[in-house]
């Protein structure tokens, strides 16, 4: 397997280790399938090194049991049990944490929305995980809910080895300049454009 070697080699000051041990900012955007499903591929990987994990779903019900939550909940208490992995806490609309637990006006869920934001800035300066996974954080940035700029300040500014993926179409151009990694995926083909709906094991 073919090991990536940097293009460029930037004059920071830094070591080599240093420089490959930064945390990263990571920004899934575009309107293809597989944003979420690759963040959720990233927390498995924290998880295997023993990292705690976060997610903090801003847009989906949390009536929709998605694969991966299951999967990471349940690795949660592999954890709990045997020590083995990390800590995993998941975040949802509707279940306490800081979202309505019933469905309400837009300026309901832009509460909600802002409140899930400030706990996750008090997550970061308290460094509570290694891995974040914002799944669809970028549609409160894009109707107004939260802050593009604080959010940039705050990632930014954010202490310790904490990375940060964050999902959702249309990503805010001030995330994307301020992100260390965007990937856009770009729809070619998708079984919708045919008339299929969505099936378990693909779409949740």
């Amino acid at each position: 397997m073919p090991q990536g070697v940097p293009t460029h080699v930037p004059a920071d000051g830094l070591t080599t280790r240093q420089r490959r041990n930064r945390a990263l900012v990571v920004v899934h955007t575009g309107p293809g399938k597989g944003k979420s499903t690759a963040a959720f591929g990233l927390a498995l990987r924290g998880w295997n090194q023993g990292w705690p994990i976060g997610v903090f779903q801003f847009v989906k019900s949390a009536k929709w049991k998605v694969g991966e939550e299951s999967v990471l909940r349940t690795l949660g208490r592999v954890h709990t049990e045997t020590g083995e992995g990390g800590p995993v806490t998941w975040h949802k609309m509707g279940e306490g944490w800081s979202w309505i637990q019933r469905e309400g006006t837009q300026e309901d869920h832009a509460e909600a929305a802002r409140q899930g934001w400030e706990q996750i800035k008090r997550d970061l300066a308290a460094e509570t995980y290694r891995v974040y996974v914002l799944d669809e954080f970028t549609y409160p940035m894009k109707w107004g809910w939260v802050d593009v700029d604080e959010v940039v300040a705050v990632l930014r500014d954010r202490p310790g080895s904490q990375h940060v993926v964050i999902t959702g179409r249309d990503a805010d151009p001030r995330l994307i300049e301020a992100a260390d990694l965007v990937t856009e995926m770009t729809k070619i083909k998708h079984p919708m454009d045919a008339g299929q709906k969505g099936q378990r094991g693909i779409e949740w």
